[in-house]
């Protein structure tokens, strides 16, 4: 259970990697950016075209973002993920959350890590739910998040281009 927003969690991935999740610090923010460069650069999960750029990235990850978690194992940044209000106004209290995991780290649970401990954190900055915007029909973390309670509220067709549709889910949080 995380009580406050500063909490470091030490978990253990699914071979039983020891995982530290928690606010990620400003010294991680260069691993951050090839994370996601790399993420861009195929295509995996999110809309920004390559090359990324400084200025995108800071627009993603940076600002306005309510907070930013890491995952960080054997000393090395393996998973992110932000939160931030999905909309202002009236819908701040919505999060919109972006997830992150290293190529080499996929497939041993720090996903899963890096979601559960959103849905704890979310309350603590504010929110009561969480939305994803643009999750393209072929990700394979959809199954993770309907296992974990997400539902799928809308589908935009052809939102990437080429038959590629993108899905929108929303999850209220405890």
């Amino acid at each position: 259970m995380i009580e406050h927003i500063n909490d470091v969690r030490h978990l253990a991935a699914e071979g039983g990697a020891p995982v530290e999740v928690g606010p990620l610090v400003p010294d991680r923010s260069e691993e951050l950016f090839w994370m996601f460069s790399d993420a861009v650069a195929r295509g995996e999960g999110y809309p920004q075209l390559p090359p990324l750029t400084r200025a995108v990235f800071a627009d993603t990850w940076v600002r306005p973002i309510s907070l930013v978690v890491g995952a960080v194992s054997g000393g090395t940044l393996v998973g992110a993920y932000y939160l931030r209000p999905n909309q202002p106004g009236i819908g701040a209290h919505i999060a919109n959350a972006g997830y992150l995991v290293t190529r080499g780290a996929r497939g041993a649970g720090v996903g899963r890590l890096l979601v559960e401990d959103s849905i704890g954190r979310a309350p603590l900055v504010g929110f009561d739910a969480i939305q994803f915007n643009f999750v393209f029909d072929d990700n394979p973390a959809r199954s993770l998040y309907e296992k974990l309670g997400w539902r799928v509220v809308g589908r935009v067709p052809d939102a990437a281009g080429k038959g590629r549709d993108a899905l929108i889910y929303w999850r209220p949080v405890p």
